[in-house]
């Protein structure tokens, strides 16, 4: 007599995570490589694309090596108190137990039920993640940053800054301990994602004053393609995080469509009412912004909760973006396609709105017995100001952290390699990295007619002018 599986693993929520990792890892390959190559300017769209798929390959060997050990293994005690739990011990997993054995999470272990699936399926689903969060992060220095620096930059970042973050909210780290909680990654993956791509296009310095006057999408068709599939791959970023194919997964995969779709409406008004146009740019931005602050708030809201935080999510980054990025000193680093604001921005009001609108029938596990649900009972439910209060420490730490860290990283870099290509390649694009042509015959040609470059970029410490609003794709709406 034979067993297909051992007693521990249920078939369909193994079936499940498996899936909602592939729709995640679609976002990435080749969602987000089809949205950067059309959104930005044609001469720069491979080499955008090339920076995905080396970042998804990279931090697949960090994740295997360490990275999910840093995340999701047995703590660090460096100390009393917090010092014990700031990150896992880094090692390899790569025996047969992390193969086939049952998942577990050491400090997670009592306090959620048993998984159900191998721990491969979790190392798998959490790599999607961790490998989609530094590709998101290269939407702010794309059209300049050194592709060399870049292969050096991803994981190193992702071993020392990702990993670190995600061991503090979701390895049972500190801040899940203190009470902070993060759905499925709006401050672990954006709320880093867009800070630490902030502080790097600060680093690095600006593109050419050609490119950051005039920047248009070469194909938007193309983009929406990509857009799609981050849209429909949401449904297994915030669907998968349950662990299990529950009640609250289900609603977590509603909730995140409903409060997408509400954040592109909220956008696309905001540019008609504002900018007297509905633009392609500008729903695509609003989309985004929804997926993104629904993100650490899936599962913990209903559905008129879901819809705030969708209008919310459209129209808070919209202003920061077209109104108070362009006055103030936000505007003077060349953040390419606006990730502060649609990543940043946008995870910080989904995981603040979390304390405010979480809803405590909304059961995340049910207890059994005397112990008692899982959920979350925000401000708006009676709940007091006691979570919105865990999600603000929770955010200024992810904020703080990722700033720093990333800071010293590319400055150490620096060091030793350019951060920034050369004028001259920068002035002809894709052929002068890669010697290749995403259209064969067009892009190798000689480059005429270029704008000049002034004011000239002097170095590190000096920041160029950011992109009109009228050209820069993520800066119009």
């Amino acid at each position: 007599m034979y067993a297909a599986h051992p007693a521990y693993l249920s078939p369909g929520d193994t079936a499940w995570q498996i899936m909602a990792a592939t729709l995640v890892g679609l976002q990435s390959i080749p969602g987000l490589a089809i949205l950067y190559g059309g959104l930005v300017k044609k001469k720069w769209a491979l080499n955008s694309a090339m920076m995905v798929f080396y970042a998804f390959s990279a931090v697949l060997i960090t994740w295997m090596l360490a990275g999910f050990s840093i995340g999701f293994g047995e703590p660090v005690h460096l100390g009393p108190g917090i010092l014990s739990n700031l990150f896992g011990m880094p090692h390899p997993v790569m025996d047969a137990l992390d193969s086939i054995g049952q998942a577990h999470v050491p400090l997670l272990q009592g306090n959620m039920p048993d998984f159900v699936f191998p721990q491969s399926a979790l190392i798998y689903f959490q790599f999607v993640f961790a490998a989609i969060t530094p590709i998101l992060l290269a939407g702010a220095v794309l059209g300049r940053m050194n592709f060399k620096a870049w292969m050096i930059f991803v994981p190193l970042w992702s071993a020392l800054v990702y990993s670190v973050g995600a061991f503090m909210l979701w390895g049972g780290g500190w801040l899940a301990q203190l009470g902070a909680v993060d759905y499925s990654g709006g401050y672990v993956i954006h709320v880093a994602a867009g800070i630490s791509g902030f502080v790097a296009a600060a680093v690095i310095g600006p593109r050419l004053y050609a490119d950051r006057v005039d920047f248009p999408p070469n194909n938007l068709i193309m983009a929406m393609a990509g857009a799609g599939l981050l849209w429909l791959g949401w449904n297994g970023f915030n669907g998968g995080d349950p662990y299990f194919a529950n009640q609250d997964m289900a609603a977590a995969v509603l909730n995140t469509n409903l409060a997408t779709a509400a954040s592109l409406l909220t956008w696309l008004f905001m540019d008609m009412a504002f900018l007297d146009r509905a633009s392609m740019v500008g729903a695509i931005n609003g989309m985004i912004c929804g997926l993104v602050a629904i993100t650490p708030a899936a599962g913990f809201l209903n559905g008129w909760g879901a819809l705030i935080l969708g209008i919310a999510a459209g129209m808070i980054p919209w202003i920061t973006m077209n109104k108070i990025g362009p006055k103030t000193w936000l505007g003077k680093v060349d953040d390419t396609l606006g990730i502060l604001h649609t990543h940043a921005v946008a995870g910080a009001v989904g995981g603040l709105l979390v304390g405010i609108l979480g809803d405590p029938r909304m059961v995340l596990y049910f207890g059994v017995g005397k112990t008692a649900d899982i959920s979350v009972n925000g401000l708006l439910y009676g709940g007091g100001f006691g979570q919105l209060w865990h999600q603000f420490v929770a955010l200024a730490v992810i904020v703080l952290f990722n700033a720093v860290m990333t800071f010293l990283i590319l400055k150490i870099m620096a060091l030793f390699m350019p951060l920034r290509m050369k004028d001259a390649d920068l002035e002809i694009g894709d052929y002068a990295i890669h010697k290749e042509d995403p259209i064969p015959g067009v892009m190798g040609a000689p480059v005429e007619n270029i704008a000049p470059n002034k004011p000239s970029w002097d170095g590190p410490d000096t920041i160029g002018p950011a992109a009109t609003p009228h050209h820069s794709p993520a800066g119009t709406d």
